[in-house]
């Protein structure tokens, strides 16, 4: 396919193959739960190596199949959308911890990885670094990133980066939005965070770094 995958056509080549969740990820060679995460976060573009996979299995597709997913991406076409607000975040990992921010809206207070608004023509992985640098006084460097989503919440493009640790004391940087910053045991970050909210790539990077 010339244009980038996302979960959502990602998903429309499984409807393609009329496969279930669980042969398509045979099929494709990658885990169950990356191909429940297409269909939870249509928005999310997958990582370079998932995408050079799923180009192969679209090249060999056989005739069928391809037709039916030119028949579902026709019917899924629409009327563009207007560009929605970008946010880039940052999963620093320093250890077997992972750095928050706490933020309070009102009344409501919430933990959540750093993060910053992207302008149009930026780069979200500096704006991932150097807003952790200006909320937390930590600075890290890009290690991967993990994708791209429509916040199912927020409805902003979220860009996730996870990133290692360099040197800083985690700091309140940024009173004015800012409740408080900490360093928390990644093991423990649904006392935080309710998982069912984070990105499932976050999780797996996070699996992964313990």
């Amino acid at each position: 396919m010339d244009e980038q995958w996302t979960g959502r056509t990602a998903n429309r080549l499984l409807e393609a193959f009329q496969m279930t969740q669980e042969e398509f990820a045979s099929h494709l060679g990658v885990s169950v739960r990356t191909v429940a995460a297409w269909r939870a976060s249509p928005e999310m573009v997958p990582q370079n190596e998932t995408q050079r996979i799923l180009d192969t299995a679209h090249e060999r597709a056989g005739d069928d199949v391809r037709k039916r997913f030119i028949h579902l991406s026709r019917l899924a076409a629409g009327p563009p959308q207007a560009q929605a607000l970008r946010v880039a975040i940052a999963v620093v990992m320093r250890g077997a911890d992972v750095l928050l921010v706490c933020r309070q809206d009102g009344d409501d207070i919430a933990w959540q990885f750093p993060a910053g608004i992207v302008k149009p023509g930026g780069s979200a992985a500096k704006v991932a670094v150097r807003e952790t640098l200006d909320e937390t006084g930590v600075h890290c460097m890009i290690r991967e990133h993990l994708g791209e989503r429509l916040h199912p919440i927020t409805r902003a493009l979220c860009s996730y980066f996870a990133c290692d640790f360099v040197h800083g004391e985690a700091i309140n940087g940024d009173s004015s939005e800012n409740v408080a910053v900490a360093w928390a045991p990644i093991r423990e970050l649904s006392r935080y965070i309710p998982a069912d909210r984070i990105y499932p790539p976050i999780l797996e990077a996070l699996e992964a770094a313990v």
